[in-house]
Parts: C-alpha cells; structure tokens; sequence
C-alpha cells in the first residue's frame, strides 16, 4: 500500500471537502480529526469518512456553511450549536471553551446539539492533556443497538473517551465505543468482503451473523451486555436530554448517503486537578497507579500503542489501501 505524509493527506482531504461544500475552516478541522485518527491505526474512523462526509454536505444532510456557536451558558457549563455542520469545529469550540472555564471554575460540562459525526473520541480531549486537565468526552450516534431485552436498534454505538495527564510522559487515553466494537469496523469489512467474527453484530432477524452487510442493517451487540446497554443509555442522556438533540432513533445512518440531519449531541467535561486534591498531588497519584499496573508482566497503557503508530506516521507516511488513496484524489480534483 502506498505511504502518504499527513500533510498531504489533511490537503486532499481539505479540497474533497470544500468541492463538497463545506467552509474551508469546517473542511480543515474535519481534515485535522480525520488524518489523526489514520495515523493512530482508527481507520474506521478516519479517511474511509472522507467519501461519507462529502455525500453528506452535497445532499443537504450537513450544512458546509454552518457556523459553530456558543446559545446559552453559566460559570461552568455551556451549550454549543453546530448548526448541522460538520461536527468538528463545534467540538474544537466546546472543548476550548470548558477548558477556559474549568480554570475559572474547576471544571466545565460543554455539550454540543445539532452535530454530525465527531470521529475518534479521543481526538477531542488532546487539548485537555496538553492543559494538563481531566477531560471525558460523550456522543450519541444513530441508532445501532437495541434497548438491553428488546430488539429495535434504538441506541446509537455511543463512544466514551477519557484522558488524564502525566507531568513528564504522555495522557493516559481511553476510548471505546458501547458496542461490541465500532460500526465502522462493520462498514470497513463489508467494503473488503470480509467476514466479522460472531458475537459482533445481529442481522434483521435478531440471529447472530458474520456477514457485514447483514450487521450493518440489523443490530450491533453491546460491550458487556446489559451493563454495556445501560450505559449507552446514560450517553443517550448525556448528550440529548441536556442539550436538546435528536436520539439514536431519531438519525438516520451515517452509512447512507440520503437521510435526514442526524442532528445529534456530544458532550465534554473537563476537570482541573487544582480545583481539588492539587496537580501535584494528581501527578504522585496518577504514577503511583502506573507503577503497579507496569508491575504486572503484560500489562499495557492504554492510548500508548496507538502514539506509537502515530509517531511512526509522521517520520515515515501513512500507509493506506490504493483503493482508498484513489477515491481521495478523485474527490479532491
């Protein structure tokens, strides 16, 4: 497969976007997210968008022109609106505003509503590391999953990612989906003609299925069962109840080009170790429990594997299918 920089890789994203019609500020957040998400090994959630998206914005179902915006807000909580934009630039907006707030107050909840797709999850709490403050992040997605003991896909994948910084070495990062695994797993494979394993996905008919296709039109399995159900329950919450945006049920899938506005939420929350026990106190704490994980043979940091590739991206390229590199340089012409 062909190794591109990703510098050049965010260019054609950026010229596939605003051909779509998207801003040029929209297209090069979209573009930011996306390139990370590649170089970090998260190809569902990275340039295989690019094609998703720009249908999207030809078809009405984001709007290129949108313009993120703070419509209500308090000391330590404020709600974004990202005008059925591509999700990106509100996010950027959500999460620099809480951690200005957060300074200010100890902590920040900065939700979004009338969103799209924000990708990988952990890619939205990076400023917060680097600000060496807590974060956690939230979103709802279309519906996917059932309620746990029902059959309709109700809720969304809803990914959760959390962050907490080092002083002297890189964010512990946490990301997963509610699913079994991410829906854009079902959709990579289904593009590949490959087989998923049992126990990801569910068909219409509610059976356990290996084929793709047959996943992605019935139900994704939750991560732990009921447990795993009830907590996209609360994301659900989290990120619609507060903020005014569509359900699981109310979106239409992100894997069809025609459809509605998803118009769905996110939400992040950022915490400052000041505000309480003390960054110092924090920082011995946070190495204190590293230690004893380390001390297990085995034992690996979470996010870690995923810098390491990120790192390797930037001295030697990303490497991606011909097929996939095509389709970019056809959109971006």
């Amino acid at each position: 497969m062909p190794k591109q920089t990703p510098e050049h890789l965010a260019d054609l994203v950026t010229r596939a976007l605003c051909r779509a019609g998207a801003s040029s500020a929209m297209a090069e957040a979209t573009a930011r997210a996306l390139v990370y998400a590649e170089a970090q090994g998260l190809s569902s959630h990275g340039l295989s968008r690019v094609a998703q998206y720009a249908a999207h914005l030809r078809n009405g179902r984001a709007d290129g022109a949108a313009q993120a915006r703070i419509v209500k807000g308090k000391a330590a909580a404020c709600l974004i609106d990202a005008g059925s934009g591509l999700a990106y630039p509100a996010c950027e907006l959500a999460v620099r505003e809480a951690i200005a707030r957060a300074r200010e107050s100890g902590a920040c909840f900065a939700a979004v509503t009338d969103s799209h797709h924000f990708g990988a999850a952990g890619y939205h709490l990076e400023a917060v590391a680097e600000a060496k403050m807590v974060g956690l992040a939230f979103a709802n997605s279309p519906a996917a999953m059932p309620a746990w003991g029902g059959k309709r896909a109700l809720f969304g994948t809803n990914p959760i990612a959390a962050v907490f910084p080092r002083k002297a070495a890189p964010a512990l990062t946490i990301d997963l989906s509610l699913s079994e695994v991410a829906r854009g797993k079902l959709m990579i494979a289904a593009k590949k003609g490959e087989a998923i394993p049992l126990g990801w996905a569910l068909d219409g008919d509610g059976r356990p299925t290996t084929d793709p296709k047959a996943g992605l039109a019935g139900t994704m399995m939750p991560a732990g069962g009921v447990k795993g159900g009830m907590l996209a329950l609360m994301v659900e919450l989290l990120c619609c109840a507060l903020t005014g945006a569509a359900f699981g049920f109310e979106a239409d899938s992100f894997f069809v080009d025609e459809g509605n506005r998803p118009r769905i939420g996110q939400s992040f929350l950022v915490i400052d170790p000041d505000a309480l026990a003390g960054r110092e106190i924090f920082f011995e704490r946070m190495e204190t429990l590293i230690a004893a994980m380390l001390a297990d043979e085995g034992v690996r940091l979470p996010g870690y594997r995923r810098l390491a590739l990120a790192e390797a991206s930037r001295s030697q390229g990303i490497e991606i299918p011909a097929a996939l590199l095509a389709d970019l340089e056809r959109l971006s012409a």
